[in-house]
C-alpha cells in the first residue's frame, strides 16, 4: 500500500511517460500533486525507488522509468529509456509475524526450528497487523539462541555494503530496542516498515542504508520504533 501522494505521484509519472516518452520535470511534478517545493517530490521518489516502483537513472536529468505499478492502476507499459543504466530493486521488505513466538515449532532434525517467514512488503502498515502463519522457514537452532524470531524476505539493494543482498532471508530477533549501530526492523511514523542501520544522533534517530545510492534518513525519536534485530541470515546460492 502506497500513501496518497506516493500513488499520485506514481500515476501521474506513469501517464507523462506513456504521453510524451519522457519524465515530467519536479517543477511539473510539484504542480501536479499542489506541493508547495520540490523538496516534497524529493522525498516522494525517494520513498518510491525504495518500493520498487520507480528507478532513477544516475547523471541523467529527467529520467524516471516507472517500475511497477499498484494492482489498482493500469499494467506498466515500458516507456523508451533515456540511456542504459545499472538497475536496482526495492529496499524494502515484507514483515509478518506472529506475536508469539516462544512456540516455534521443531522439525524432524532436533537441530533445526521452523520460523515464519514473510516476504516483500508495501508500506502502509506496522507487521504486527499482517499476522499469517502460512509460510515458515527451517533454520539452525544454533543461530538463534533465546527470545522470540522471525524470518523475512529481503528485496533489494539498500544494504548491499552489509552483505546483504536482495533475495536473501534474514532472522530477526524480536524486540523494541537496540544498539547503537545495529541494523534494525524499523517501523516509521506507525505506517513503513524498512530494514536499516540504526543510530542515534542527539535526540534523532537516523537509518542508514549501507548503499551509497540511498540517502540516510533522519526522524525525530517518537517517530521510529524497532521492530526487531538482525541477528542472521540465509542464502541460497
Amino acid at each position: 500500500m502506497l500513501t496518497r501522494k506516493q500513488h499520485e505521484l506514481l500515476a501521474f509519472i506513469d501517464q507523462h511517460l506513456r504521453q510524451t516518452g519522457f519524465s515530467p520535470s519536479f517543477e511539473e511534478m510539484k504542480e501536479a500533486l499542489n506541493l508547495r517545493s520540490k523538496s516534497g517530490i524529493h522525498r516522494l521518489i525517494t520513498a518510491l525507488e525504495e518500493r520498487g516502483f520507480l528507478k532513477r537513472r544516475a547523471h541523467r536529468a529527467r529520467a524516471l522509468e516507472v517500475m511497477r505499478l499498484p494492482d489498482n492502476l493500469a499494467p506498466v507499459k515500458p516507456a523508451p529509456a533515456p540511456a542504459p543504466a545499472a538497475g536496482f530493486a526495492p529496499n524494502v521488505i515484507r514483515g509478518n509475524f506472529a506475536p508469539n513466538l516462544s512456540g516455534i515449532a521443531r522439525s524432524n532434525d532436533a537441530a533445526a526450528v521452523h520460523l515464519p517467514l514473510y516476504g516483500r512488503i508495501a508500506a502502509g502498515l506496522p507487521i504486527e497487523a499482517l499476522r499469517d502463519q502460512g509460510t515458515s522457514i527451517e533454520v539452525p537452532a544454533a543461530l538463534l539462541g533465546s527470545g522470540d524470531h522471525y524470518a523475512l524476505e529481503v528485496a533489494g539493494d539498500s544494504m548491499v555494503d552489509a552483505g546483504i543482498l536482495d533475495g536473501d532471508t534474514v532472522i530477526i530477533r524480536r524486540g523494541d530496542v537496540a544498539d547503537n549501530g545495529a541494523i534494525v526492523v524499523a517501523l516509521v511514523d506507525e505506517a513503513e516498515v524498512t530494514l536499516k542501520r540504526l543510530r542515534k544522533r542527539g535526540n534523532s534517530i537516523a537509518l542508514e542504508a549501507a548503499n551509497a545510492r540511498y540517502e540516510t534518513r533522519i526522524f525525530g525519536p517518537d517517530r521510529v520504533k524497532v521492530q526487531g534485530k538482525l541477528i542472521g541470515l540465509l542464502r541460497r546460492y
